[in-house]
C-alpha cells in the first residue's frame, strides 16, 4: 500500500520498509530486520504524496516476518490525513 519511514528513539537506527494492514490503532510493517518488541519509534507513512507523521511503539516482533506497531502519539493535523486514508480504503 505505501512505504513507511520508522526511527528508533533510542538508538537513532532508520528503517524504510511497507506497511500492510493500517488501522486507526497502528500497522504492520513488512521487514525482515524489525525492531524489538516495546521499542519507541517515530514513524512517517507516505502516500500519494502526503505524508503522516506519528510516535509508535512495536507491540509485537516476527523475525524475517515484520512488526506491529501502535500508534501512541498523533498530531490532530496527521489524525486527518489518517483517517483521509482509511475513509477511501473503505470505498
Amino acid at each position: 500500500m505505501a512505504g513507511i519511514h520508522l526511527t528508533d528513539l533510542e538508538s537513532e537506527k532508520h528503517l524504510a520498509a511497507h506497511i500492510e494492514n493500517l488501522n486507526l490503532l497502528g500497522c504492520f510493517v513488512e521487514t525482515v530486520t524489525p525492531f524489538p518488541k516495546g521499542t519507541k519509534v517515530r514513524l512517517q507513512i507516505s502516500h500519494g504524496g502526503v505524508n503522516f507523521i506519528a510516535m509508535g511503539k512495536v507491540a509485537y516482533s516476527r523475525p524475517n516476518s515484520g512488526m506491529g506497531i501502535t500508534f501512541t502519539t498523533i498530531e490532530p493535523k496527521n489524525q486527518e490525513v489518517l483517517d483521509l486514508w482509511l475513509a477511501n480504503l473503505r470505498k
